[in-house]
């Protein structure tokens, strides 16, 4: 797979493992349109400002970085639909997208995908089996997050779902849209952290519903790379787009592990 980009926006690639340096907005606009079977998306949350909340034990700022800090819902609606509309761009016609989020982010992008021309298939509630506590004790503790997984609207377009699969994953029972999985383990931060990393079980159940081997997988929103971890693990092809150097070194570093 040749993504012909100019050398500066190449960052790292070693086989079907392709690390891109650059804005998701300008590298979406050059890549060749229909040439991902799926994108997954874990946009910014727009949540970070001048509250608190629990880690470690400790109590610690929400401030995640400055790509997280709170906009006006009107610039959050068209920063959705700008990097949404050049995904469909790139993905194949029978191709899906999944977008993770929280409140803060996650009804604008549902109403984005409807505006850029997308039907949602699910509204998936991931269930954290061991969130952290409401430091605050003003509010019930946040213990899930929704990933809305989405096709383009379109007649001929039959989309990709592994159904037998997720069925034989799920002790032969149809699997439901609320999965109760725990928080990224220590092990998968090893490398170095990101401040909204998935764990790789979520990602890995991701792609096998939604893919077959050999399929190209798509984040324009790279972080520390676990989308990437979990396409070249179960024998996918992957992109990943980021502007922060160093999410792609624990990227890079986290498939240089995976390959020893």
């Amino acid at each position: 797979m040749k993504l012909h980009l100019p050398k500066d926006k190449i960052y790292y690639i070693d086989g079907d493992f392709h690390l891109i340096y650059g804005d998701s907005f300008e590298v979406l606009r050059i890549l060749k349109p229909k040439l991902v079977d799926i994108i997954f998306a874990d946009p910014p949350y727009f949540l970070s400002g001048n509250g608190i909340t629990c880690h470690a034990g400790q109590m610690v700022s929400v401030k995640k970085a400055d790509w997280d800090e709170e906009i006006d819902v009107n610039e959050k609606l068209k920063f959705n639909r700008k990097w949404i509309r050049l995904c469909k761009r790139v993905l194949k016609d029978d191709g899906t997208i999944w977008i993770s989020g929280t409140m803060h982010n996650i009804y604008t992008i549902g109403v984005a995908l409807e505006m850029e021309g997308f039907k949602i298939i699910n509204n998936i509630t991931w269930k954290k089996l061991n969130p952290p506590p409401n430091i605050s004790c003003r509010a019930f503790t946040h213990s899930t997050e929704t990933i809305l997984w989405a096709r383009k609207k379109q007649r001929k377009a039959k989309h990709l779902f592994n159904y037998h699969l997720m069925k034989e994953l799920n002790n032969g029972k149809q699997m439901k849209d609320v999965w109760e999985l725990s928080m990224t383990k220590p092990s998968e931060k090893k490398h170095g952290k990101h401040p909204t990393q998935k764990p790789l079980e979520l990602l890995e159940r991701i792609i096998l519903a939604s893919t077959n081997e050999g399929d190209v997988v798509l984040d324009p929103f790279n972080g520390s790379g676990t989308t990437g971890i979990a396409a070249i693990k179960l024998n996918r092809k992957y992109i990943g787009i980021d502007n922060v150097l160093e999410y792609l070194e624990i990227s890079k570093k986290r498939y240089l592990d995976l390959r020893k």
